[in-house]
């Protein structure tokens, strides 16, 4: 739990560089993480009355979360490697699946029952749905608003509804965080980040 737990974290401080790193602890998204990292740590304890009053405190936690946070349902059963990122955590719901380490996730989006696997380093756009018996590959890029019903292979850019392949490589660019710089006569300008 821990290891998962410390590969979140650093993904989510290499994330969103520009907060400060306490700010990372007190983000929406952080409690709905540290909440599915917990309920997915009780539901393999093997000690009887412990891990039914730690399930009660966990199965209230996660009604907290889907009901009053941000209507954020993770299911315990979901296998779910680290780096996990929530970039926007509103009306997501994630079903029992295996899914890979260092996926992020946006808002709206379904991973629905009966989804075999999903890979590695996976991008999930906002309101995208991923239905039915699908296997996803590693370094795939679901673009939004798509609906995902067959395989895709590693290394892809999926779209539409239904999804098809558009683009070879599903590598996510990533793009450097801009800021307004009034010196420079109004135009966006690259703020430099010290690792």
């Amino acid at each position: 739990m821990f290891e998962n737990l410390r590969g979140d974290f650093k993904a989510a401080a290499t994330h969103r560089r520009l907060e400060r790193p306490w700010r990372v602890l007190i983000r929406r998204e952080t409690k709905v993480i540290l909440q599915y990292r917990f309920s997915r740590w009780v539901h393999t304890l093997h000690i009887p009355v412990v891990r039914q009053v730690l399930m009660l405190i966990a199965l209230l936690w996660q009604r907290w979360n889907q009901i009053v946070l941000c209507g954020v349902l993770v299911s315990p059963d979901a296998e779910i490697g680290p780096g996990m990122i929530l970039h926007t955590a509103y009306h997501l719901q994630i079903s029992p699946t295996t899914i890979g380490s260092g996926c992020t996730f946006n808002s709206d989006v379904l991973i629905g029952t009966g989804v075999k696997s999903i890979g590695d380093n996976c991008y999930f756009g906002p309101g995208c749905k991923i239905i039915g018996e699908v296997k996803i590959g590693n370094n795939v890029l679901v673009v939004a608003n798509s609906v995902v019903l067959t395989d895709v292979p590693d290394n892809t850019t999926v779209m539409g509804v239904p999804a098809r392949i558009r683009l070879p490589g599903g590598r996510l660019r990533k793009m450097p965080w801009k800021t307004l710089d009034s010196k420079k006569n109004g135009k966006p300008q690259e703020q430099k980040v010290s690792a």
